[in-house]
C-alpha cells in the first residue's frame, strides 16, 4: 500500500540523517467500519469490538484500571522485567533494532534501552498522536537510538517491513495484549511476526497472562472500586457519539466472568431491563439480562504458549515467571 511520511521530528543532538520520521500506513474506511459496528449490534449475539473502548475517557479509565489493587498483570510484568532484566537482555543480545508493537507512550520500551542498547527504535501503533508524542519526547534525549514510527492497525495485518532495516531485530509485545486475540488469530499474528525475521538473530519478547484461580482472574476484571465497570460502560457513550444511537447507561451493568472451557475472561454489558436502542434508524430490542459482548482475554499455561510459539515458526523459547505464577514473559527466536 502507499505510505505517507507525515512528520519529521528534529533531534538537535542527532545528525540530520538520523532524524526520525513517522510513516502513516493506516487505511480505514470509516463508513464501512461504522456499518460493521451497527451490524454487530443488530446481530442476535450483539457485540462491540474492544477497540471502541479507547476514546479519550476510555483511555484515561484504562490507565486507572492498571492502578487498582486487583489488576495484577501490568505490575507483575514490570516486576519480572525488573528482576530478570540482565538475564533477559543476555538472551536477546545488545544492539538490535527494537520494534515496539502497540507502543503507546513508549515508556515500557524505553526501560529496556539501557540494557539492550538498541541501534534503532521503531514505534508501531494505531494512534498517530501517541506515536508523535512518544517520539517527540524520546527525540529530546541525546542518548536515544535512531527513532522511527509507523501508524498502522497491525491487529488486521502485520506489515512493518517498510520501516525496518536489514539488521537483527527484537519485536516487543508486552502487556498480555495477545490475549485479546482468538487462539487462531493469535497463532496467525505470531506467524506474521516470525515471517518478519530477516536473520536468525531476530526474536520476540512478549508478555502472557497465565491461567490461575477464577477468583483472582474475575476480580482483576471487576475491581471493587468499579473502575473496570466504568471503562466497560463508557463504550456505550462512545458508540452513541459515533452512531447517534441512544444507549442509556442506567440500562446496563458490567459483567465479567471466566470461562474455563475456553480459558478466557469475557466482558459483557448486561441489560438491567427491557430496552430499545435506535441504531441509525433501526431498532434493536434487548431483553432483560441480554448481553453485549465487549472483550475476550485469553489466558495460557506456559506449555500452551510455548507450543503456540513453536507452531508459529519460533525454534527456541525461554520464559520467566513471577513467584505466584500469575504472569510469564517469553523470549522466542
Amino acid at each position: 500500500m502507499p505510505l505517507r511520511t507525515i512528520t519529521a521530528l528534529n533531534r538537535p543532538s542527532a545528525p540530520s540523517g538520523a532524524r526520525p520520521t513517522i510513516t502513516n500506513a493506516l487505511t480505514l474506511d470509516s463508513k464501512a467500519e461504522l456499518d460493521l459496528l451497527v451490524q454487530r449490534l443488530l446481530a442476535p449475539a450483539a457485540s462491540i469490538p474492544p477497540k471502541y473502548f479507547y476514546d479519550a475517557l476510555g483511555s484515561t479509565l484504562y490507565n486507572a484500571i492498571v492502578l487498582t489493587e486487583e489488576y495484577y498483570p501490568t505490575r507483575t510484568e514490570a516486576a519480572i522485567h525488573q528482576r530478570y532484566r540482565s538475564e533477559i537482555a543476555a538472551a536477546i543480545g545488545a544492539g538490535k533494532q527494537f520494534v515496539d508493537l502497540g507502543s503507546g507512550d513508549s515508556v515500557k520500551a524505553e526501560k529496556w534501552f539501557e540494557a539492550l542498547k538498541p541501534s534503532r527504535y521503531v514505534a508501531v501503533d494505531i494512534s498517530e498522536s501517541a506515536v508523535i508524542d512518544a517520539l517527540s519526547r524520546l527525540a529530546g534525549n541525546p542518548d536515544s537510538p535512531e527513532l522511527a514510527g509507523l501508524i498502522t492497525d497491525f491487529s488486521r495485518v502485520l506489515d512493518v517491513q517498510a520501516v525496518m532495516n536489514d539488521s537483527a531485530t527484537l519485536f516487543f509485545y508486552p502487556g498480555s495484549s495477545i490475549g485479546n486475540f482468538m487462539p487462531d488469530e493469535a497463532s496467525w499474528f505470531l506467524k506474521q511476526v516470525a515471517a518478519h525475521r530477516r536473520t536468525n538473530q531476530c526474536g520476540l519478547l512478549i508478555g502472557i497472562d497465565l491461567k490461575k484461580d477464577e477468583a483472582t482472574l474475575e476480580a482483576a476484571y471487576d475491581d471493587a472500586l468499579g473502575v473496570t465497570a466504568s471503562f466497560n460502560r463508557n463504550v456505550l457513550m462512545h458508540v452513541n457519539r459515533l452512531l447517534g444511537s441512544d444507549f442509556r447507561l442506567d440500562d446496563w451493568r458490567h459483567y465479567a466472568c471466566y470461562d474455563s472451557a475456553f480459558g478466557r475472561i469475557e466482558m459483557h454489558l448486561e441489560s438491567r431491563r427491557e430496552t430499545t436502542v435506535n441504531l441509525r434508524g433501526e431498532e434493536r430490542k434487548f431483553r432483560t439480562g441480554e448481553r453485549i459482548h465487549t472483550e475476550n482475554s485469553y489466558k495460557y499455561s506456559v506449555p500452551e504458549f510455548e507450543e503456540l510459539l513453536r507452531s508459529a515458526g519460533f525454534a527456541q523459547t525461554r520464559s520467566w515467571v513471577d513467584e505466584r505464577e500469575h504472569f510469564a514473559v517469553f523470549y522466542a527466536n
